[in-house]
């Protein structure tokens, strides 16, 4: 069995807008070994995405957001950590995609210039970060590397600018990769090459991925091990194939027979007070 590389114990978050608490996600619990792939499924405000932000948080600092439990990379406790230590964490060790790359790039900066920055920061022995710039765009199959790097974000398609998203966070050799809806704003088709692309890296790279998405639909040939997230826990988790071919809650029964299948009648799942619902 493979020796995990990340460790999650009873990570919850909590935020405080003055008299009001809410408790966005609570006992969850997962481990990620070197290579493997683990899909975060769930409905919007499911906790999803908060509690992977927690793993470097980034999130708002106490006492508006508190985080609670154990985060362990190679055995290196990540909760209490400053803000210091934690800078040398995000990017070199855990680094994000997210799904609208349009709002994650900034406007004004060529995309060559954002992907250097990156690679000054993390990667300072690193002398020719042009020509670093340049393999990473070409890493993620970007056949004009020169003329995107020249390019300010919104010169670019959404297609292209997501691939660049991936190049910055992959120029800095990190060892787990956080896509968190990585392919929500893109059409079928650039979805798909996104997904092969990321399927792609983890294969030649040997890097672990935590996969957040609220589709079934691309889980089933990426993720080695998938989690179901409703209301901040885990309802389920388990190897892909198990959970998909048997589900045991009925939230993720649910989301199952929400993806879409030529020739039938697509289903929606809704949610009354505490009962689940697919019509």
């Amino acid at each position: 069995m493979s020796v995990p590389i990340l460790k999650v114990r009873d990570l919850g978050v909590t935020f405080r807008t003055g008299d009001r608490t809410t408790i966005a996600s609570t006992e969850v619990n997962f481990e990620l070994a070197a290579g493997e792939v683990l899909a975060v499924v769930g409905e919007s405000g499911s906790g999803k995405s908060v509690s992977a932000l927690a793993l470097t948080r980034l999130l708002p600092p106490s006492p508006s957001c508190e985080i609670n439990g154990s985060i362990k990379l190679n055995g290196r406790e990540l909760v209490g950590l400053t803000e210091g230590q934690l800078s040398k964490v995000r990017g070199r060790e855990i680094a994000y995609i997210f799904q609208e790359p349009g709002t994650s790039l900034n406007p004004v900066y060529t995309i060559g210039f954002q992907i250097g920055e990156a690679i000054e920061l993390h990667r300072p022995e690193i002398s020719d970060r042009r020509a670093a710039v340049l393999a990473a765009l070409r890493d993620v199959h970007i056949d004009d590397p020169a003329r995107v790097a020249d390019s300010y974000p919104h010169e670019l398609s959404g297609g292209m600018q997501q691939r660049a998203m991936i190049a910055m966070a992959l120029a800095c050799d990190p060892k787990i990769l956080v896509a968190d809806e990585p392919t929500t704003a893109l059409d079928v088709t650039i979805q798909q090459e996104i997904m092969d692309l990321l399927a792609r890296l983890r294969r030649e790279r040997g890097m672990s991925i935590i996969l957040i998405t609220h589709n079934f639909g691309i889980v089933a040939n990426f993720a080695d091990h998938v989690q179901v997230m409703r209301k901040g826990r885990i309802v389920e988790h388990g190897p892909t194939a198990q959970v998909m071919g048997d589900p045991q809650h009925e939230y993720t029964k649910g989301l199952i027979a929400c993806i879409p299948r030529l020739g039938q009648r697509r289903h929606r799942l809704t949610t009354l007070k505490d009962e689940l619902k697919v019509s």
